[in-house]
């Protein structure tokens, strides 16, 4: 079978952990440079279907592709080198509490680079300015406001400068502005890089911002998939109640 050309393809994807079935069937279609909102109720696979995408879980049956290599049949090596291209915006900011944003962000670069000091500080320093905190290298985690905070985890996410851009709830819990500013970000990141982007959210206002597809899982399935303006315009009471 050829490789899909789109950047993420996921197929007929299943899985269950014992009796207990998570995904039944769930395909997924992002073009480079794309950014696909997952939504749905809790408890209905989106964190699973993310964690498929880069071979953090094996699937029961289905196939996932991303640029062009099926993951669910990489070899260890492969799968790390791919692992690389990709970031990670998680929910929480998962940053060091212990770290400053300079050692935070330095500890991705020690770990997967060959850069000098001195070449990791300017990679660092960039990094911070992208995300408009370009004084907030000193500071600790418990310094920074909660909108602070997803910028630095959101530098740190493209540090290494990835192709594409997996994000867990990338605004829960801030206030409007603040969700405005992330997502805004993250928009710059597709026009300025081509970076594809699939995000699990349940903030409307940054779906709207960010996605130019969406799909909404229920019960494991896709219930139903399109722009947000076709998902808010749906009929199906599911629907209705998420988009309000």
């Amino acid at each position: 079978m050829s490789a899909p050309e789109a950047e993420i393809v996921v197929k007929e994807l299943h899985k269950a952990f014992g009796d207990r079935k998570i995904l039944r069937g769930v395909s997924v279609h992002a073009e480079r440079g794309s950014t696909v909102a997952v939504m749905g109720g809790s408890g209905t696979g989106k964190s699973v279907l993310l964690k498929h995408l880069v071979g953090l879980i094996e699937p029961d049956a289905g196939e996932i592709w991303v640029q062009g290599k099926r993951v669910d049949q990489l070899n260890r090596s492969d799968l790390n080198e791919l692992r690389l291209r990709v970031g990670y915006l998680f929910q929480g900011g998962a940053l060091f509490d212990s770290m400053t944003v300079d050692e935070n962000l330095d500890f991705v670069l020690r770990r997967h680079s060959k850069l000098s000091r001195r070449e990791r500080i300017e990679q660092i320093h960039e990094a911070i300015a992208w995300v408009n905190l370009p004084h907030a290298a000193e500071q600790y985690p418990a310094e920074l406001s909660g909108g602070q905070k997803k910028r630095i985890a959101l530098a740190r996410a493209i540090i290494l400068r990835p192709d594409i851009l997996l994000c867990d709830e990338p605004t829960t819990g801030l206030d409007p502005a603040s969700v405005r500013t992330v997502s805004d970000l993250i928009m710059r990141l597709r026009a300025e890089r081509g970076i594809t982007t699939i995000a699990i959210t349940h903030d409307l206002l940054c779906a709207d911002i960010i996605a130019d597809h969406g799909i909404f899982l229920s019960r494991g399935r896709a219930l139903a998939e399109g722009t947000l303006n076709e998902l808010r315009s749906s009929d199906h009471p599911e629907l209705q109640a998420f988009f309000g």
